[in-house]
């Protein structure tokens, strides 16, 4: 039995919907946010010393415990995924493609979309009143010089790419997508899709899958604004 410690609103969404699609048996432990940070609980680092989420016990395995999204995924296409149904065989130009999405989520996609969200705060509590003038200038001209262009570099490559394929990594559906779902919903959350018409297919795709809605199910609406 997979456990998957669940942080309300985070990236663990994606392991409910991979397991769903594998047809791995779980369990779902729930954690909330701190609705003023919006930070884990630290019941959470009883699990792994730093107390994130997503991360996930295997009790076939004698409890292991594996953190880090790309790992994770790895982890269960190694262990519960013997027929390689959402992923390529190893050695082609498909595999490479998978392995790249797989990790370019994580690598590339979220950093300049985590820095948006961080910066977009610093106008608002608990960043002290007196603070918070300084703090929505200095976020405007990040905005401006470096996350904007870069975001917007990131959206022009995913749509190219999805003009050529129908997955991110080829004509078949694979884990990849389920890991660039995440960033691909983060913007569709800030209204940042329009004039996209791939990546909103994308998500549209992703959205009808049965493993998705059973994902839903399980740990909510992906709601990620």
């Amino acid at each position: 039995m997979i456990r998957v410690h669940h942080l309300e609103n985070s990236r663990s969404q994606r392991v409910l919907w991979l397991l769903e699609e594998l047809g791995t048996p779980y369990e779902v432990i729930e954690y909330q946010r701190d609705p003023q940070t919006l930070r884990a609980p630290e019941s959470l680092k009883v699990i792994h010393p730093l107390g994130k989420s997503p991360v996930i016990s295997d009790d076939s395995r004698d409890g292991r415990v594996v953190a880090e999204s790309g790992a994770i995924f790895e982890y269960l296409l190694d262990h519960h995924d013997p027929d390689a149904r959402l992923r390529p065989s190893p050695g082609g130009v498909a595999y490479e493609r998978f392995r790249f999405w797989l990790h370019h989520a994580e690598g590339t996609a979220m950093p300049p979309l985590v820095m948006r969200l961080v910066f977009s705060r610093l106008a608002k509590p608990p960043v002290p009143t007196l603070i918070r003038p300084l703090g929505r200038l200095f976020a405007k001209g990040v905005e401006q010089k470096f996350l904007g262009p870069e975001i917007r570099s990131l959206k022009k490559y995913w749509e190219a790419e999805l003009a050529i394929a129908e997955w991110f990594a080829g004509e078949c559906f694979s884990a990849a997508d389920i890991q660039m779902s995440f960033p691909v919903l983060a913007l569709e959350g800030r209204g940042g899709l329009e004039g996209y018409p791939k990546l909103q297919s994308f998500l549209d795709r992703c959205r009808k899958r049965d493993g998705y809605r059973r994902a839903v199910e399980q740990g909510g609406e992906f709601e990620i604004s």
